[in-house]
């Protein structure tokens, strides 16, 4: 019955003991790391609400204490803390530790590719809810980032994202394979790999790009000094 919730505390445990690493600094960011995530939250916990009062995917009571708020276990508010913790944290550990930006000068190009592919295949299935949903809003983020604020830091982004799948593909294999989070395979893909919906690694993306977008603002906003990558040149 701890299942989902030993899973959260697990995602949380390294990269909360090693925000107070030297290098990387995470704790002294911590300003404007959690307005991003309650900030994000509040999307993917409406959105969350919404489809599970459809049916779109459910919670197997098995694996949960049992307590619930708007209809959704304690475990999964908590999933929208301690995911975003982490996936930032990979973030911030790639853009301390990497000498450059190596995925900088094909950012651009990739995220006008992925935005075209999210597109059509969001298109070819509108009537599967989480997939038009999950692709849609995902194309939608791109293209803000890509047209309006004209991102610079999409190299980094897609680097940890590359990075955050294998901890994502760990902590969502057993969250689908027991199952403590059951899907409708009619309102997605139909396709998973392994036990973890496609749809998945989409809607893994877009809630890391969210908070990574408003963690950005909010750095710039409090006017935090920016990581130094290591062999980087004053």
């Amino acid at each position: 019955m701890y299942t989902y919730l030993l899973l959260n505390i697990g995602t949380l445990l390294g990269p909360l003991g090693l925000s107070f690493d030297k290098k990387v600094a995470f704790a002294s960011r911590w300003k404007a790391l959690f307005p991003s995530i309650a900030l994000t939250g509040l999307v993917f916990i409406l959105w969350d609400v919404w489809f599970t009062e459809m049916g779109i995917w459910s919670f197997n009571p098995d694996y949960l204490i049992g307590v619930y708020f708007l209809g959704l276990p304690l475990e999964e508010w908590l999933f929208f803390l301690t995911v975003p913790y982490a996936c930032v944290f990979i973030y911030d550990c790639v853009k301390a530790y990497f000498a450059r930006d190596y995925f900088q000068k094909y950012a651009t190009q990739a995220a006008w590719g992925l935005f075209t592919l999210l597109i059509i295949i969001g298109a070819l299935h509108y009537d599967h809810w989480y997939t038009a949903v999950t692709f849609f809003g995902l194309a939608g983020l791109l293209l803000v980032n890509l047209v309006v604020w004209k991102t610079p830091y999409m190299g980094w982004f897609f680097m940890s994202y590359l990075i955050a799948l294998i901890p994502f593909f760990l902590v969502n294999g057993v969250l689908t394979a027991m199952p403590v989070v059951e899907y409708n395979d009619l309102e997605n893909l139909g396709f998973r790999l392994g036990t973890v919906p496609a749809d998945d690694t989409m809607y893994n993306m877009l809630l890391l790009l969210m908070n990574i977008n408003w963690y950005e603002y909010f750095q710039s906003r409090f006017a935090l000094p920016a990581l130094r990558p290591q062999g980087a040149h004053v």
